[in-house]
């Protein structure tokens, strides 16, 4: 992405074949997940004016994957920096081997250069399972995927959020009458499983501060869920409020959205 003094936020890819988020500063890049091959990364990244090389580090959320299946493969690849919990990484059998290696608890904040990271627990069928908020300046970005239920901690770690990045995986009637088996469904209903549209805009109508400028729809259902019928209903949540709304998708990186940083 062209430097400039933003905080930049930009979805490469989104949605169960897979996930990974870009977030920069003027003097620092960081993968957030990377859920596709290596070489598909690597041409997402470019399509956005990113230098693979040139990336911080690669924070890894949870294990499946979606969410790390080219994580190895860059790391070695650039010799960029792995974060991720040791539950999550014992649980990442495919990741290979690693030189730079960096464990993290959810609930202590860590440091990638200009960018404060803190992860926070969620409710997921994975190891350790993490949201996060970066932050440069004074300005936050909060990011959860895969949760199966909004808990108090979810909703303190991403309130003050400039940009969120929140699922809302599926359409609960779509879910219910379409074919997958019913274990499937009962799993994307459960506590551990996904966000509906319903529930991320009740979450997104409690979140909603003068200062949240835009809101990144991600993890939708190919299946299960249509962008319109996510837009539709967060957008019914949120009353019509001057938010910038876009959904996330699988086959292309999304718009570059962009904080000024200070002058």
């Amino acid at each position: 992405m062209k430097k400039n003094n933003c905080f930049c936020v930009c979805p490469l890819v989104s949605g169960s074949k897979g996930n990974a988020l870009l977030v920069s500063t003027p003097d620092t890049a960081i993968l957030v997940d990377a859920g596709l091959s290596g070489v598909e990364l690597q041409r997402r990244m470019t399509a956005v004016g990113q230098d693979p090389a040139a990336l911080s580090a690669i924070v890894i959320t949870h294990e499946h994957i979606d969410h790390v299946r080219g994580a190895g493969v860059l790391s070695r690849r650039f010799n960029i920096p792995v974060y991720i919990s040791s539950a999550t990484h014992q649980a990442c059998t495919g990741l290979g081997h690693i030189s730079a290696l960096t464990y993290f608890d959810c609930g202590n904040r860590f440091e990638i250069q200009d960018l404060t990271v803190n992860p926070f627990s969620i409710s997921h069928d994975a190891s350790d399972p993490a949201g996060l908020t970066v932050t440069w300046q004074q300005s936050k970005i909060g990011i959860a995927t895969d949760l199966g239920v909004v808990t108090n901690l979810v909703r303190t770690h991403l309130s003050g959020s400039a940009v969120l990045y929140l699922e809302s995986n599926h359409d609960p009637e779509m879910l219910i009458n379409g074919s997958y088996p019913w274990h499937l469904k009962q799993r994307i209903q459960s506590r551990t499983g996904h966000l509906s549209n319903s529930d991320a805009g009740t979450l997104l109508a409690e979140l909603h501060h003068e200062n949240l400028h835009h809101v990144i729809l991600a993890h939708l259902s190919e299946e299960n869920n249509r962008p319109e019928k996510a837009l539709a209903e967060i957008g019914r949540c949120l009353n019509r409020s001057n938010i910038d709304l876009s959904v996330a998708g699988p086959d292309r990186p999304g718009d570059v959205i962009r904080i000024p940083g200070k002058k």
